[in-house]
């Protein structure tokens, strides 16, 4: 059966210099109501490389704690579709997001990240031509996406350039 999935809120403050967009969470994450939630979602590990945090192994709240701080959000693009399982290759009847809403509550927001083709391709949609921000298409943290953890790792380093320098509160 379809079931209509929902995004969660977003995770930003006011100093959010980098918002990471997924496409929608999966079930696990829904399940959990945690960003993630799956246990081989590579985000954690790989977002916490470029922060040089190891916030795979935190309890969620810190994790998100130390996202904030460290100047990162995270959202998703869409904001409810229809899908059955979690692959993004099932989303039928996506409703967007309201980016450039969040954007306009975010004025030190300097780059906004994909997180897989479909982030991306909707994302960009969405987002237009922007001048003010940079757009960076990144391969999928989902083990849908097969490619090894270190390829991963290595595009998701650009990251790091669009971060306040900054290790603590």
């Amino acid at each position: 059966m379809t079931e209509r999935a929902s995004h969660f809120p977003p995770v930003v403050t006011p100093d959010t210099r980098l918002l990471i967009l997924g496409s929608l969470p999966g079930d696990a994450s829904l399940k959990a109501a945690q960003y993630y939630a799956h246990p081989q979602n590579a985000l954690w590990r790989l977002i916490g490389g470029v922060l040089g945090e190891d916030l795979a192994q935190q309890p969620y709240a810190h994790r998100l704690e130390r996202l904030k701080a460290r100047g990162v959000g995270l959202w998703d693009v869409i904001a409810s579709a229809e899908r059955t399982g979690s692959l993004d290759t099932a989303i039928r009847l996506p409703v967007h997001a309201d980016l450039p809403g969040l954007i306009a509550t975010l004025p030190n927001l300097r780059a906004v990240a994909f997180n897989g083709g479909k982030a991306a391709q909707l994302g960009r949609r969405i987002l237009g031509d922007r001048s003010d921000l940079t757009l960076i298409d990144l391969p999928s943290s989902s083990p849908a996406l097969t490619k090894p953890f270190a390829w991963k790792a290595e595009s998701w380093a650009v990251l790091a350039a669009f971060l306040p320098d900054r290790r603590h509160p």
